[in-house]
């Protein structure tokens, strides 16, 4: 049995997504983002930064048992959520869980680490944050925030009927949103209305990052990466000529895509996941996007700047948007503090998700989240009583133990104490567990398979 293979990580190796049944192969395009990890390093040595304060290390101690489990709500290609509630400071969140094995087995560890990488070094007022990050033997842990209005996939199975004032206020939250994961280097690659979660005010929250990529310094992406009805015609036309890629233009046509499809039921392209990738290139040369006469001339000119084939003429960036006519009355500042009110707000009656997901949790689930503690109780008194031949498994054994080493550890609440305190204000007690806390690993060698 062969050591698991090692790669230092990054954003740029990293660079895959789901696109249809198959994955393109990686494209190296950027360097890794400065994470906790690196601030470890520059802590130790002396140079300046924030993370020197010892604070910083207190922010390792979260784990599992801090949390009380409520709920299931939701399930995804990369693992399951629940609603939990932090036991001290009795404040909700969504808990995401991802079995290791299962990421082991898909070749996902990469995926999951990149969207760690990105989620810690992030945070705004339209993003769903990440405020833990932590692991067990079982499962890799993201704690993020509760946004309990449901998704608008969610809304639109539930024939909501988006206005166009609703849907102009989602254009705008997300232009902010864009705009400032674009000052961060980050093209998400995914917006579609799966990953756009309302608060209970109905404000729109973009999530889901894993399979989002950062590049610097007029770097381009190649990767066929996304779902393909939102994704822009230049991501496959990189695929197929193998050009000069493309960039955060791509997060505005699907902005695009998605917006249509909220106001009119459908999405302007019959494109499905099955398609060929050089049928889609023919479809955008050849279809013309059909708006409805019932919209507003205003909505549809702003539709067509989104939806403009060619990047170079589209929107693509918060200064496009901003100039429009068509957003011309739009008080920005407003917009950025949540003061406008949404034209359709959630019934705060009602949990928006799929009342199946707490069922298949509680009984077809064969590693249920509320039974974790005796199960791995049982786990580590059978691990102790086997014996220590080499077996079919020391690979599975070796990825995991790679992975348990190289996790990313996060907490937002105490970084932002410790940003908020000065250093010499620690305690005796702090200094204690500042000791007892497990030093920070990023990744630097974590198991895959051979496919990338």
């Amino acid at each position: 049995v062969s050591a698991p293979p090692a790669w230092s990580w990054s954003c740029a190796e990293a660079e895959q997504g789901r696109a249809g049944p198959g994955r393109a192969a990686a494209v190296p395009s950027a360097p890794a983002t400065q994470g906790p990890a690196v601030a470890v390093t520059q802590a130790r040595s002396g140079a300046p930064d924030i993370y020197k304060c010892k604070f910083f290390f207190l922010y390792l101690v979260v784990n599992f048992d801090h949390f009380q489990i409520l709920r299931a709500i939701g399930k995804g290609s990369f693992g399951k959520v629940c609603i939990v509630q932090k036991r001290d400071t009795e404040k909700m969140y969504a808990m995401k869980y991802m079995n290791k094995q299962q990421c082991i087995e898909r070749d996902e560890v990469r995926n999951v680490f990149r969207e760690l990488e990105i989620l810690q070094e992030i945070e705004h007022v339209f993003l769903v944050n990440l405020w833990y990050s932590f692991q067990d033997e079982e499962d890799m842990f993201m704690v993020v925030d509760l946004l309990l209005g449901g998704d608008l996939r969610y809304h639109l199975q539930q024939n909501v009927q988006f206005t166009e004032e609703t849907v102009k206020l989602y254009i705008c939250e997300m232009a902010l949103a864009l705009d400032y994961l674009r000052s961060q280097h980050i093209i998400h690659r995914d917006v579609k209305p799966d990953n756009i979660l309302l608060d209970e005010q109905g404000h729109a929250h973009l999530t889901d990052f894993n399979i989002a990529t950062i590049i610097r310094d007029g770097e381009r992406a190649t990767a066929l990466a996304g779902t393909k009805p939102y994704m822009a015609p230049e991501i496959f036309h990189s695929f197929l000529s193998g050009g000069t890629g493309y960039s955060f233009e791509v997060d505005w046509w699907s902005l695009g895509i998605m917006a249509y499809e909220l106001l009119r039921g459908w999405r302007p392209y019959d494109i499905h996941s099955n398609n060929p990738v050089e049928s889609l290139v023919q479809l955008f040369s050849t279809v013309s996007v059909q708006y409805s006469s019932a919209w507003s001339k205003e909505m549809v000119a702003l539709l067509r700047k989104l939806l403009t084939v060619n990047p170079e003429h589209r929107f693509s960036c918060l200064a496009h948007i901003q100039a429009s006519a068509q957003l011309s009355g739009v008080v920005w500042s407003d917009v950025s503090e949540k003061r406008v009110e949404p034209a359709f707000v959630p019934n705060k009656g009602r949990l928006h998700c799929d009342p199946t997901f707490e069922l298949e949790e509680m009984i077809l689930e064969s590693r249920p989240l509320h039974k974790k503690k005796k199960r791995l109780a049982k786990n580590k008194s059978r691990d102790n009583s086997k014996d220590s031949s080499q077996s079919e498994n020391d690979y599975l054994q070796e990825c995991l133990e790679a992975i348990q080493q190289d996790f990313v550890i996060f907490n937002r609440e105490k970084l932002k104490r410790s940003q908020e305190q000065p250093s010499e204000s620690v305690s005796a007690s702090e200094t204690t567990e500042e000791a007892e806390a497990e030093p920070l690993h990023m990744c630097s060698s974590v198991c895959s398979s051979g496919s990338s």
